[in-house]
């Protein structure tokens, strides 16, 4: 229980489905702010509180659980060695597959329940993870990369809902969540300026913008960890592109520390090389497909080619700012048939 609506809604339709329902709320943070602001971050001691309130309501057990220091190590360690190596990950995905389906549930199934519920908007039916009812609220890509087992111990009470519906249940329930404003932006950033957190934890590397065509130096960085491909805003470039068009990031060197810039069609793609997958899938080659390169939007038909290292992805229509780090989601009509961390584009 986040302190959100969704996972107070989710729990009492569980407990409304008969089931034996403890809620937790994960403490993520050595120091969790005091409050949120608005709609940024989570895990404030206001939403401890607030998941505390709505368990009281729903008259079920409420602990917290400590999972300060595993979050660190696997997901904000990994988003700033992402970063610092020129790649764009995705910290909400790995969360749910490192913690909440991981540390989380492991714990929960050595306690001797069954399965961690949540409130994310996803169908899950005999096993098979399927888009939500909902398209707006679809959490369905963050949700790719659990494993067979993982959903058979997974249980999301608000695929088949709309997010109106969600509230209005809330409020009729008498939960104090009702109104209240989703989580944006990354939980462990509440001030939503993702390149000052990362400047505070990694060492400034200066390196050249080129111009990607030419290979002409455009420009000075103060690290490679400050952009990612599709960027428009914040290159520090003095003067505009010959035709007066602007720049994009294209590609990120770690190593030479270049980054390439150029005009918006450059930044067009049409194959994908991947790694990590998990895949539940036929094996060999899928065509008629489409793929998911984005939590929100993204989204091409594809033909994908199976292997045990990787899919190899060859889009129907290009997709723009597509970057290494980013994962893709394979979609057979709604049902999710895998998914894979983007190596390389092309």
């Amino acid at each position: 229980m986040s302190g959100g609506v969704d996972s107070a809604v989710a729990a009492a339709r569980a407990k409304d489905a008969g089931h034996d329902v403890v809620g937790v709320h994960l403490a993520l943070s050595a120091k969790p702010a005091t409050m949120r602001e608005g709609a940024r971050g989570c895990c404030s001691v206001e939403d401890s509180r607030d998941a505390r309130r709505c368990a009281d309501v729903l008259d079920i057990p409420f602990y917290v659980w400590d999972m300060a220091e595993r979050f660190r190590e696997d997901v904000v360690e990994p988003f700033v060695a992402e970063y610092a190596a020129g790649r764009t990950p995705n910290p909400c995905l790995r969360c749910n597959e490192k913690i909440k389906f991981s540390a989380v549930l492991d714990r929960a199934l050595g306690l001797g329940f069954d399965a961690v519920v949540t409130g994310h908007y996803a169908r899950l039916h005999d096993g098979v993870l399927r888009r939500a009812a909902d398209p707006d609220k679809d959490q369905s890509y963050v949700l790719g990369v659990l494993t067979a087992d993982q959903l058979a111990h997974a249980m999301f009470p608000l695929g088949d809902s709309l997010k109106s519906v969600v509230r209005a249940e809330a409020a009729r329930r008498g939960l104090v969540v009702a109104e209240k404003p989703d989580s944006h932006d990354i939980c462990f950033i509440p001030s939503g300026d993702t390149q000052d957190f990362l400047s505070s934890r990694i060492d400034e590397a200066p390196g050249e913008l080129v111009d990607a065509a030419s290979g002409a130096v455009l420009g000075r960085h103060g690290g490679v960890q400050n952009f990612t491909v599709g960027q428009r805003h914040g290159l520090g470039l003095s003067r505009p592109a010959p035709d007066g068009r602007p720049r994009y990031v294209l590609g990120i060197e770690p190593v030479s520390r270049r980054v390439q810039v150029g005009p918006v069609e450059s930044l067009d793609v049409v194959a994908l090389s991947t790694e990590a997958p998990v895949w539940h899938g036929p094996r060999g080659s899928v065509s008629d497909v489409t793929v998911q390169v984005r939590a929100h939007g993204g989204v091409a038909p594809a033909a994908v080619e199976v292997r045990d290292d990787g899919l190899s992805v060859a889009l129907g229509a290009p997709l723009r700012g597509v970057a290494p780090g980013q994962a893709v989601v394979v979609y057979d009509g709604d049902r999710v048939l895998g998914s894979a961390t983007i190596a390389a584009t092309s």
